[in-house]
Protein backbone atom coordinates (compact mmCIF):
# COMPACT_ATOMS: atom_id res chain seq x y z
CA UNK A 1 0.00 0.00 0.00
CA UNK A 2 1.27 3.19 -1.02
CA UNK A 3 0.11 7.24 0.28
CA UNK A 4 1.33 10.56 -1.09
CA UNK A 5 0.30 13.82 -0.98
CA UNK A 6 0.09 16.82 -2.99
CA UNK A 7 -0.39 20.49 -2.60
CA UNK A 8 -2.11 22.66 -5.09
CA UNK A 9 -1.57 26.13 -3.87
CA UNK A 10 -4.23 29.09 -3.26
CA UNK A 11 -6.89 26.49 -5.14
CA UNK A 12 -9.56 27.67 -3.09
CA UNK A 13 -12.90 25.01 -3.77
CA UNK A 14 -15.94 24.70 -1.83
CA UNK A 15 -16.23 21.24 0.27
CA UNK A 16 -19.28 19.49 -1.65
CA UNK A 17 -16.88 20.29 -5.13
CA UNK A 18 -13.82 18.51 -2.82
CA UNK A 19 -16.25 15.64 -1.61
CA UNK A 20 -17.50 14.86 -4.99
CA UNK A 21 -13.70 14.59 -6.61
CA UNK A 22 -12.79 12.36 -3.65
CA UNK A 23 -15.21 10.23 -4.06
CA UNK A 24 -14.52 10.03 -7.97
CA UNK A 25 -10.64 9.39 -7.29
CA UNK A 26 -11.73 6.81 -4.44
CA UNK A 27 -13.74 4.70 -7.36
CA UNK A 28 -10.81 4.44 -9.39
CA UNK A 29 -9.26 1.19 -9.64
CA UNK A 30 -6.23 0.69 -7.33
CA UNK A 31 -7.40 3.31 -4.63
CA UNK A 32 -8.11 2.25 -1.75
CA UNK A 33 -8.70 6.19 0.02
CA UNK A 34 -8.69 9.37 -1.29
CA UNK A 35 -8.96 12.72 0.63
CA UNK A 36 -9.21 16.18 -1.37
CA UNK A 37 -9.29 18.87 1.50
CA UNK A 38 -8.27 23.02 2.26
CA UNK A 39 -5.35 22.49 4.29
CA UNK A 40 -7.36 24.01 7.82
CA UNK A 41 -5.72 23.45 11.06
CA UNK A 42 -8.82 21.23 11.65
CA UNK A 43 -9.05 19.21 8.22
CA UNK A 44 -5.29 18.33 8.56
CA UNK A 45 -5.82 17.21 12.08
CA UNK A 46 -8.82 14.93 11.04
CA UNK A 47 -6.29 13.38 8.12
CA UNK A 48 -4.23 12.85 10.68
CA UNK A 49 -6.48 11.12 12.79
CA UNK A 50 -7.59 8.83 10.47
CA UNK A 51 -4.16 7.76 9.53
CA UNK A 52 -4.52 8.60 6.32
CA UNK A 53 -1.61 11.88 6.98
CA UNK A 54 1.59 10.83 8.61
CA UNK A 55 4.03 13.03 7.55
CA UNK A 56 4.58 17.33 8.20
CA UNK A 57 2.63 19.42 5.86
CA UNK A 58 3.94 22.84 4.59
CA UNK A 59 0.23 23.39 2.71
CA UNK A 60 -1.54 26.49 4.06
CA UNK A 61 -5.15 27.10 5.25
CA UNK A 62 -5.73 28.85 1.05
CA UNK A 63 -4.46 25.40 -0.18
CA UNK A 64 -5.80 22.54 -1.65
CA UNK A 65 -4.29 18.57 0.40
CA UNK A 66 -4.37 15.60 -1.55
CA UNK A 67 -3.49 12.78 0.05
CA UNK A 68 -4.09 9.15 -1.98
CA UNK A 69 -3.69 6.10 -0.70
CA UNK A 70 -3.46 3.60 -3.24
CA UNK A 71 -2.78 -0.48 -3.70
CA UNK A 72 0.20 0.07 -6.37
CA UNK A 73 2.59 3.26 -7.55
CA UNK A 74 0.58 3.05 -10.59
CA UNK A 75 -2.69 3.61 -9.39
CA UNK A 76 -1.21 6.57 -6.91
CA UNK A 77 0.54 8.61 -9.81
CA UNK A 78 -2.92 8.30 -12.19
CA UNK A 79 -4.98 9.19 -8.63
CA UNK A 80 -2.80 12.73 -8.16
CA UNK A 81 -2.74 12.88 -11.90
CA UNK A 82 -6.25 13.16 -12.10
CA UNK A 83 -6.92 15.20 -8.91
CA UNK A 84 -4.45 17.79 -10.01
CA UNK A 85 -5.85 17.63 -13.34
CA UNK A 86 -9.65 18.17 -12.42
CA UNK A 87 -8.68 21.44 -9.95
CA UNK A 88 -7.07 23.07 -13.06
CA UNK A 89 -10.39 22.34 -15.20
CA UNK A 90 -12.57 23.31 -12.68
CA UNK A 91 -11.03 26.73 -11.39
CA UNK A 92 -13.18 29.71 -12.20
CA UNK A 93 -12.77 31.14 -15.92
CA UNK A 94 -13.89 34.44 -16.89
CA UNK A 95 -17.12 34.62 -18.55
CA UNK A 96 -17.04 35.10 -22.63
CA UNK A 97 -17.45 38.65 -23.50
CA UNK A 98 -17.28 40.55 -27.03
CA UNK A 99 -14.52 42.66 -26.47
CA UNK A 100 -12.61 45.16 -23.89
CA UNK A 101 -11.00 44.13 -21.24
CA UNK A 102 -11.59 40.46 -19.67
CA UNK A 103 -14.48 41.15 -16.35
CA UNK A 104 -12.26 40.07 -12.83
CA UNK A 105 -14.18 37.45 -10.70
CA UNK A 106 -15.16 38.79 -7.57
CA UNK A 107 -12.50 37.94 -4.86
CA UNK A 108 -14.46 39.48 -2.08
CA UNK A 109 -17.89 39.66 -0.93
CA UNK A 110 -18.27 43.72 -1.66
CA UNK A 111 -17.34 43.01 -4.99
CA UNK A 112 -19.65 40.65 -5.46
CA UNK A 113 -22.43 43.03 -4.72
CA UNK A 114 -21.23 45.50 -7.02
CA UNK A 115 -21.08 42.91 -9.62
CA UNK A 116 -24.55 42.15 -9.24
CA UNK A 117 -26.21 45.08 -6.56
CA UNK A 118 -29.48 43.27 -7.01
CA UNK A 119 -28.37 40.02 -4.50
CA UNK A 120 -29.87 39.93 -1.18
CA UNK A 121 -28.46 36.30 0.01
CA UNK A 122 -24.68 35.30 0.42
CA UNK A 123 -24.00 31.44 0.77
CA UNK A 124 -20.78 31.42 2.55
CA UNK A 125 -18.75 27.85 2.48
CA UNK A 126 -15.08 27.78 3.62
CA UNK A 127 -13.38 26.36 5.86
CA UNK A 128 -14.71 26.96 9.53
CA UNK A 129 -12.17 28.74 11.19
CA UNK A 130 -12.84 32.03 8.19
CA UNK A 131 -16.53 30.97 8.15
CA UNK A 132 -17.65 33.63 11.10
CA UNK A 133 -15.96 36.37 9.81
CA UNK A 134 -17.27 35.72 6.30
CA UNK A 135 -20.98 35.58 7.48
CA UNK A 136 -20.44 38.62 9.33
CA UNK A 137 -19.02 40.70 6.41
CA UNK A 138 -22.11 39.50 4.46
CA UNK A 139 -24.57 40.72 6.98
CA UNK A 140 -22.73 44.16 7.13
CA UNK A 141 -23.68 44.69 3.87
CA UNK A 142 -26.95 43.94 3.90
CA UNK A 143 -27.18 40.21 2.64
CA UNK A 144 -29.04 37.56 4.53
CA UNK A 145 -26.75 34.36 4.73
CA UNK A 146 -26.91 30.36 4.14
CA UNK A 147 -23.81 29.53 6.66
CA UNK A 148 -22.98 25.41 4.85
CA UNK A 149 -19.82 26.16 6.84
CA UNK A 150 -19.39 23.61 10.01
CA UNK A 151 -16.55 23.88 12.51
CA UNK A 152 -18.40 27.14 13.91
CA UNK A 153 -18.32 28.02 17.68
CA UNK A 154 -20.89 28.64 19.44
CA UNK A 155 -19.75 31.43 20.68
CA UNK A 156 -19.70 32.31 17.11
CA UNK A 157 -23.12 31.23 15.99
CA UNK A 158 -25.15 33.69 18.66
CA UNK A 159 -22.75 36.66 17.67
CA UNK A 160 -23.64 36.02 14.16
CA UNK A 161 -27.40 35.45 14.67
CA UNK A 162 -27.78 38.37 17.01
CA UNK A 163 -26.10 40.49 14.44
CA UNK A 164 -28.79 39.25 11.83
CA UNK A 165 -31.23 40.11 14.50
CA UNK A 166 -30.06 43.42 14.80
CA UNK A 167 -30.42 44.01 11.14
CA UNK A 168 -33.66 42.12 10.22
CA UNK A 169 -31.51 39.92 8.08
CA UNK A 170 -31.52 35.77 8.26
CA UNK A 171 -29.16 33.30 8.90
CA UNK A 172 -29.33 29.49 7.81
CA UNK A 173 -26.74 27.47 9.72
CA UNK A 174 -23.48 27.35 10.52
CA UNK A 175 -23.51 23.94 9.06
CA UNK A 176 -27.08 24.09 6.97
CA UNK A 177 -26.77 21.77 4.13
CA UNK A 178 -29.99 22.38 2.67
CA UNK A 179 -32.62 25.34 1.69
CA UNK A 180 -35.06 25.79 -1.13
CA UNK A 181 -35.36 29.86 -1.55
CA UNK A 182 -37.80 31.16 -4.26
CA UNK A 183 -37.87 28.08 -5.78
CA UNK A 184 -34.15 27.51 -6.29
CA UNK A 185 -32.75 24.89 -4.54
CA UNK A 186 -29.30 25.26 -2.81
CA UNK A 187 -27.01 22.84 -1.82
CA UNK A 188 -28.25 19.03 -0.70
CA UNK A 189 -31.92 19.71 -1.73
CA UNK A 190 -34.53 18.32 -4.21
CA UNK A 191 -36.02 19.72 -7.12
CA UNK A 192 -40.02 20.61 -6.21
CA UNK A 193 -42.57 22.10 -7.38
CA UNK A 194 -43.45 25.31 -6.49
CA UNK A 195 -47.03 26.09 -4.05
CA UNK A 196 -47.94 27.44 -0.75
CA UNK A 197 -46.06 25.46 1.97
CA UNK A 198 -43.43 27.44 3.09
CA UNK A 199 -40.71 25.13 5.61
CA UNK A 200 -38.64 26.42 8.32
CA UNK A 201 -36.43 23.40 9.53
CA UNK A 202 -33.22 23.07 11.96
CA UNK A 203 -32.55 19.21 9.90
CA UNK A 204 -31.24 19.04 6.36
CA UNK A 205 -32.28 15.33 5.84
CA UNK A 206 -35.78 16.25 7.59
CA UNK A 207 -36.86 19.22 4.97
CA UNK A 208 -36.04 17.04 2.02
CA UNK A 209 -38.14 14.40 3.25
CA UNK A 210 -40.93 16.61 3.58
CA UNK A 211 -40.63 19.04 0.48
CA UNK A 212 -40.20 15.70 -1.08
CA UNK A 213 -42.76 14.16 -0.04
CA UNK A 214 -45.08 17.20 -0.49
CA UNK A 215 -44.04 17.62 -4.14
CA UNK A 216 -45.38 13.75 -4.39
CA UNK A 217 -48.95 14.40 -2.90
CA UNK A 218 -49.51 16.82 -5.26
CA UNK A 219 -48.54 20.27 -3.66
CA UNK A 220 -45.63 22.55 -3.74
CA UNK A 221 -43.11 24.64 -2.02
CA UNK A 222 -42.91 28.43 -1.22
CA UNK A 223 -39.57 28.24 0.56
CA UNK A 224 -37.89 25.77 2.66
CA UNK A 225 -35.41 27.30 5.17
CA UNK A 226 -32.82 25.86 7.43
CA UNK A 227 -31.59 27.33 10.73
CA UNK A 228 -28.30 24.70 11.12
CA UNK A 229 -28.67 21.96 14.22
CA UNK A 230 -28.35 24.18 17.17
CA UNK A 231 -30.73 27.15 16.89
CA UNK A 232 -32.82 25.74 19.12
CA UNK A 233 -30.87 25.07 21.79
CA UNK A 234 -31.04 27.34 24.90
CA UNK A 235 -27.15 28.42 23.97
CA UNK A 236 -28.26 29.73 20.36
CA UNK A 237 -32.25 30.88 21.31
CA UNK A 238 -34.01 29.60 18.39
CA UNK A 239 -32.85 33.10 16.40
CA UNK A 240 -33.14 31.67 12.74
CA UNK A 241 -36.26 29.27 13.80
CA UNK A 242 -38.13 32.65 14.60
CA UNK A 243 -36.92 34.37 11.79
CA UNK A 244 -37.72 31.89 9.45
CA UNK A 245 -41.46 32.30 10.85
CA UNK A 246 -41.73 35.74 10.30
CA UNK A 247 -40.44 35.36 7.16
CA UNK A 248 -42.58 32.95 6.06
CA UNK A 249 -45.43 34.88 7.98
CA UNK A 250 -45.39 38.42 5.64
CA UNK A 251 -44.83 36.01 2.69
CA UNK A 252 -47.83 36.07 0.11
CA UNK A 253 -47.12 32.87 -1.27
CA UNK A 254 -47.07 31.21 1.82
CA UNK A 255 -50.32 29.97 2.70
CA UNK A 256 -49.05 27.01 4.87
CA UNK A 257 -46.23 26.67 7.48
CA UNK A 258 -44.11 23.64 8.19
CA UNK A 259 -41.75 23.16 11.43
CA UNK A 260 -39.36 20.67 11.74
CA UNK A 261 -36.89 19.65 13.74
CA UNK A 262 -35.84 17.06 16.89
CA UNK A 263 -36.88 18.20 20.04
CA UNK A 264 -35.91 21.73 21.19
CA UNK A 265 -34.86 22.92 24.44
CA UNK A 266 -38.62 23.45 26.19
CA UNK A 267 -37.72 27.33 27.10
CA UNK A 268 -36.92 27.84 23.26
CA UNK A 269 -40.34 25.38 21.81
CA UNK A 270 -42.71 27.30 24.01
CA UNK A 271 -40.73 30.66 22.33
CA UNK A 272 -41.35 28.83 18.69
CA UNK A 273 -45.05 27.54 19.43
CA UNK A 274 -45.81 31.36 20.83
CA UNK A 275 -44.59 32.50 17.59
CA UNK A 276 -46.49 30.48 15.27
CA UNK A 277 -49.81 31.04 17.27
CA UNK A 278 -49.24 34.63 16.29
CA UNK A 279 -49.01 34.39 12.85
CA UNK A 280 -52.70 32.69 12.20
CA UNK A 281 -50.98 30.89 9.22
CA UNK A 282 -52.04 27.05 9.49
CA UNK A 283 -48.95 25.78 11.08
CA UNK A 284 -47.53 22.12 11.25
CA UNK A 285 -45.25 21.41 14.06
CA UNK A 286 -42.90 18.16 13.92
CA UNK A 287 -40.29 18.04 16.99
CA UNK A 288 -39.18 14.21 15.49
CA UNK A 289 -38.45 11.85 18.53
CA UNK A 290 -41.26 13.91 20.71
CA UNK A 291 -44.96 12.72 21.28
CA UNK A 292 -46.86 15.43 20.17
CA UNK A 293 -50.25 16.45 21.70
CA UNK A 294 -53.62 14.80 20.74
CA UNK A 295 -55.34 17.93 19.65
CA UNK A 296 -54.91 20.85 17.82
CA UNK A 297 -53.86 23.69 19.51
CA UNK A 298 -55.19 26.93 17.39
CA UNK A 299 -53.71 27.04 14.00
CA UNK A 300 -50.69 24.22 15.06
CA UNK A 301 -51.20 20.79 13.86
CA UNK A 302 -48.91 18.16 15.44
CA UNK A 303 -47.26 16.06 13.05
CA UNK A 304 -45.53 12.30 14.30
CA UNK A 305 -43.54 11.71 11.83
CA UNK A 306 -41.64 13.62 9.07
CA UNK A 307 -44.34 11.61 6.73
CA UNK A 308 -47.52 12.96 8.61
CA UNK A 309 -46.27 16.55 8.50
CA UNK A 310 -46.01 16.09 4.72
CA UNK A 311 -49.80 14.85 4.77
CA UNK A 312 -51.07 17.50 6.88
CA UNK A 313 -49.35 20.53 5.24
CA UNK A 314 -50.61 18.99 1.88
CA UNK A 315 -54.09 18.21 2.98
CA UNK A 316 -54.44 21.71 4.74
CA UNK A 317 -52.65 23.51 1.40
CA UNK A 318 -55.72 22.04 -0.06
CA UNK A 319 -58.00 22.90 2.23
CA UNK A 320 -59.20 19.56 3.16
CA UNK A 321 -59.31 17.98 6.79
CA UNK A 322 -55.40 17.19 7.97
CA UNK A 323 -54.11 13.37 7.08
CA UNK A 324 -52.39 10.84 8.88
CA UNK A 325 -50.93 7.70 7.84
CA UNK A 326 -52.80 5.51 10.99
CA UNK A 327 -52.54 1.76 10.20
CA UNK A 328 -49.11 -0.33 9.50
CA UNK A 329 -49.16 -2.09 5.66
CA UNK A 330 -48.59 -5.97 6.06
CA UNK A 331 -45.10 -6.25 5.13
CA UNK A 332 -44.78 -7.36 1.23
CA UNK A 333 -41.97 -9.44 1.72
CA UNK A 334 -42.02 -13.01 2.63
CA UNK A 335 -38.72 -14.41 4.39
CA UNK A 336 -38.05 -17.91 6.02
CA UNK A 337 -35.22 -16.64 8.74
CA UNK A 338 -32.89 -19.11 10.80
CA UNK A 339 -33.35 -19.79 13.95
CA UNK A 340 -32.07 -16.43 15.86
CA UNK A 341 -32.57 -13.91 13.09
CA UNK A 342 -34.56 -11.11 15.07
CA UNK A 343 -32.36 -7.90 14.43
CA UNK A 344 -33.32 -4.94 12.39
CA UNK A 345 -30.49 -2.84 10.96
CA UNK A 346 -30.50 0.80 10.06
CA UNK A 347 -27.47 2.45 7.86
CA UNK A 348 -28.62 5.93 7.44
CA UNK A 349 -26.54 8.50 5.34
CA UNK A 350 -29.93 11.15 6.68
CA UNK A 351 -28.81 12.01 11.01
CA UNK A 352 -32.75 13.48 10.81
CA UNK A 353 -33.79 9.65 9.38
CA UNK A 354 -31.56 7.90 11.64
CA UNK A 355 -32.71 9.69 14.51
CA UNK A 356 -36.68 9.54 13.58
CA UNK A 357 -36.19 5.79 12.82
CA UNK A 358 -34.30 4.74 16.52
CA UNK A 359 -37.21 6.23 18.26
CA UNK A 360 -39.99 4.60 15.35
CA UNK A 361 -38.66 1.54 15.45
CA UNK A 362 -38.10 1.29 19.63
CA UNK A 363 -41.74 2.08 19.61
CA UNK A 364 -42.41 -0.65 17.50
CA UNK A 365 -40.54 -3.43 18.50
CA UNK A 366 -41.33 -2.56 22.19
CA UNK A 367 -37.29 -3.32 22.71
CA UNK A 368 -33.89 -1.40 22.72
CA UNK A 369 -32.52 0.50 19.98
CA UNK A 370 -28.63 0.87 19.92
CA UNK A 371 -27.32 3.91 17.76
CA UNK A 372 -24.53 6.65 17.22
CA UNK A 373 -27.40 9.06 17.36
CA UNK A 374 -29.79 8.26 20.10
CA UNK A 375 -33.02 8.94 20.92
CA UNK A 376 -32.28 8.32 24.84
CA UNK A 377 -28.77 8.47 25.61
CA UNK A 378 -28.92 5.18 27.32
CA UNK A 379 -28.83 3.66 24.05
CA UNK A 380 -25.49 5.16 22.98
CA UNK A 381 -23.55 3.17 20.78
CA UNK A 382 -19.92 2.45 22.96
CA UNK A 383 -18.63 1.79 19.54
CA UNK A 384 -20.33 3.07 16.46
CA UNK A 385 -18.45 0.50 14.07
CA UNK A 386 -19.75 -2.19 15.95
CA UNK A 387 -23.73 -3.38 15.92
CA UNK A 388 -25.47 -5.30 18.45
CA UNK A 389 -29.35 -5.95 19.08
CA UNK A 390 -31.03 -4.00 17.35
CA UNK A 391 -28.82 -1.03 15.87
CA UNK A 392 -29.86 2.38 13.50
CA UNK A 393 -26.64 3.91 12.56
CA UNK A 394 -25.89 7.47 11.53
CA UNK A 395 -22.95 7.40 8.61
CA UNK A 396 -22.76 10.93 8.27
CA UNK A 397 -21.76 11.50 11.80
CA UNK A 398 -18.72 12.94 12.23
CA UNK A 399 -16.32 9.68 13.34
CA UNK A 400 -17.41 8.25 9.77
CA UNK A 401 -16.59 11.07 7.81
CA UNK A 402 -13.43 12.13 9.16
CA UNK A 403 -11.12 12.11 5.56
CA UNK A 404 -13.83 10.91 3.69
CA UNK A 405 -17.15 12.18 1.66
CA UNK A 406 -20.53 12.38 2.74
CA UNK A 407 -22.06 9.26 2.43
CA UNK A 408 -24.83 10.69 0.30
CA UNK A 409 -21.36 11.28 -2.21
CA UNK A 410 -19.56 8.62 -1.61
CA UNK A 411 -21.00 5.11 -1.04
CA UNK A 412 -17.98 2.57 -0.06
CA UNK A 413 -18.30 3.00 3.32
CA UNK A 414 -21.87 1.80 3.57
CA UNK A 415 -21.63 -0.59 1.26
CA UNK A 416 -18.55 -1.58 3.65
CA UNK A 417 -20.96 -2.12 6.21
CA UNK A 418 -24.00 -3.49 4.66
CA UNK A 419 -21.76 -6.50 3.89
CA UNK A 420 -20.06 -7.13 7.62
CA UNK A 421 -24.06 -6.54 9.13
CA UNK A 422 -25.22 -9.28 6.47
CA UNK A 423 -22.66 -11.71 8.30
CA UNK A 424 -24.01 -11.44 11.72
CA UNK A 425 -26.24 -14.15 12.38
CA UNK A 426 -28.60 -12.24 14.19
CA UNK A 427 -29.65 -9.77 11.58
CA UNK A 428 -33.24 -9.77 10.26
CA UNK A 429 -33.87 -6.97 8.32
CA UNK A 430 -30.99 -4.17 6.84
CA UNK A 431 -32.74 -0.85 6.55
CA UNK A 432 -31.51 1.87 4.15
CA UNK A 433 -31.82 5.59 3.14
CA UNK A 434 -31.74 6.93 -0.53
CA UNK A 435 -30.83 10.32 -0.66
CA UNK A 436 -31.33 12.10 -4.46
CA UNK A 437 -31.32 15.58 -5.66
CA UNK A 438 -28.69 18.04 -6.07
CA UNK A 439 -25.49 17.47 -4.48
CA UNK A 440 -26.00 13.28 -3.69
CA UNK A 441 -24.64 11.04 -5.94
CA UNK A 442 -25.72 10.94 -9.15
CA UNK A 443 -26.65 7.27 -9.25
CA UNK A 444 -26.75 5.92 -5.52
CA UNK A 445 -28.78 3.12 -6.38
CA UNK A 446 -26.66 1.33 -9.28
CA UNK A 447 -23.89 2.17 -6.11
CA UNK A 448 -25.57 -0.35 -3.64
CA UNK A 449 -26.61 -3.03 -5.58
CA UNK A 450 -23.98 -4.94 -6.28
CA UNK A 451 -23.17 -4.90 -2.02
CA UNK A 452 -26.70 -5.94 -1.62
CA UNK A 453 -26.53 -8.51 -4.06
CA UNK A 454 -23.34 -10.01 -2.27
CA UNK A 455 -24.53 -9.88 1.00
CA UNK A 456 -28.13 -12.04 -0.18
CA UNK A 457 -25.38 -14.35 -1.72
CA UNK A 458 -23.46 -14.81 1.34
CA UNK A 459 -26.63 -15.02 3.53
CA UNK A 460 -28.11 -18.12 1.32
CA UNK A 461 -24.96 -19.72 1.70
CA UNK A 462 -25.24 -20.04 5.04
CA UNK A 463 -29.05 -21.16 4.65
CA UNK A 464 -30.22 -17.56 5.82
CA UNK A 465 -32.49 -14.91 4.23
CA UNK A 466 -32.01 -11.09 4.91
CA UNK A 467 -34.48 -8.55 3.73
CA UNK A 468 -33.55 -5.33 2.31
CA UNK A 469 -35.83 -2.14 3.00
CA UNK A 470 -35.09 0.88 1.59
CA UNK A 471 -37.01 4.59 1.06
CA UNK A 472 -36.08 7.08 -1.66
CA UNK A 473 -36.20 10.71 -0.85
CA UNK A 474 -36.56 12.16 -3.79
CA UNK A 475 -39.28 13.74 -6.41
CA UNK A 476 -39.52 12.64 -10.45
CA UNK A 477 -37.62 15.73 -11.69
CA UNK A 478 -34.28 14.81 -9.58
CA UNK A 479 -31.49 14.74 -11.65
CA UNK A 480 -30.99 11.12 -10.36
CA UNK A 481 -34.32 9.57 -11.97
CA UNK A 482 -36.53 8.47 -9.42
CA UNK A 483 -38.70 5.77 -11.06
CA UNK A 484 -35.39 4.41 -12.67
CA UNK A 485 -33.73 4.42 -8.65
CA UNK A 486 -36.93 2.46 -7.84
CA UNK A 487 -36.78 0.24 -10.12
CA UNK A 488 -33.07 -1.38 -9.84
CA UNK A 489 -33.68 -1.41 -6.28
CA UNK A 490 -37.02 -3.49 -7.05
CA UNK A 491 -35.03 -5.69 -9.17
CA UNK A 492 -32.43 -6.47 -6.41
CA UNK A 493 -35.20 -7.61 -3.92
CA UNK A 494 -35.22 -4.27 -2.10
CA UNK A 495 -38.78 -3.78 -0.49
CA UNK A 496 -39.30 -0.27 -0.95
CA UNK A 497 -41.54 1.77 1.98
CA UNK A 498 -43.09 5.43 0.45
CA UNK A 499 -40.88 7.24 3.37
CA UNK A 500 -38.50 7.00 6.35
CA UNK A 501 -41.54 5.83 8.80
CA UNK A 502 -42.91 3.55 6.26
CA UNK A 503 -39.79 1.61 5.79
CA UNK A 504 -39.35 1.52 9.90
CA UNK A 505 -43.36 -0.04 9.79
CA UNK A 506 -42.21 -2.73 7.14
CA UNK A 507 -39.38 -3.45 8.50
CA UNK A 508 -40.50 -3.98 12.13
CA UNK A 509 -43.91 -5.68 10.32
CA UNK A 510 -41.08 -8.13 9.14
CA UNK A 511 -38.60 -8.85 11.97
CA UNK A 512 -42.14 -9.55 14.19
CA UNK A 513 -43.86 -11.73 11.89
CA UNK A 514 -40.19 -13.67 10.96
CA UNK A 515 -42.20 -14.05 7.53
CA UNK A 516 -43.46 -11.43 4.78
CA UNK A 517 -44.39 -11.51 0.90
CA UNK A 518 -43.11 -12.08 -1.85
CA UNK A 519 -45.31 -12.34 -4.35
CA UNK A 520 -45.62 -15.90 -5.77
CA UNK A 521 -44.05 -17.28 -8.76
CA UNK A 522 -47.25 -17.48 -10.80
CA UNK A 523 -48.36 -14.11 -9.12
CA UNK A 524 -44.81 -12.80 -11.08
CA UNK A 525 -45.33 -14.45 -14.13
CA UNK A 526 -49.14 -12.67 -14.13
CA UNK A 527 -47.72 -8.92 -14.29
CA UNK A 528 -45.03 -9.60 -16.41
CA UNK A 529 -47.84 -11.26 -18.87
Amino acid sequence: MATATRIVRGAYRDSIALMKLSAALAAMPGVEQASLVMATEGNVDLLRQTGLLTDDTDARPSDVLIVVRATSDKALAGALGEAERSLATSALAPAAHGGGPEPVAPRSTAMAIAAAPQSNLALVSVPGEYAAAEAMKALRLGLNVMLFSDGVSVEDEVAIKSLAQARNLLVMGPDCGTAIVNGVPLAFANVVRRGVIGCVGASGTGLQQITSLIDRYGQGVSHALGTGGRDLSEAVGGVSMLAGIQALAGDRGTRVLVLVSKPPAPSIARNVLAAARKIRKPTVVCFVGAEPPAAKDGNLHYARTLEDAARIATSLAARRAPARRTAARAPPFRARFARGQRCVRGLYSGGTFAYEASWLLGAALGDEVWSNAPVHKKFALRNPWTSHGHTVIDLGADEFTRGRPHPMIDHRLRNDRILREAEDPEVAVIVLDVVLGHGAHPDPSAEMVPAIRTAQAAAKRRKRQIAFVAFLCGTADDPQDLPRQEATLRDAGVVLGQSNADAIRIAAAIAKRGTAAAPSRSASKRRKA
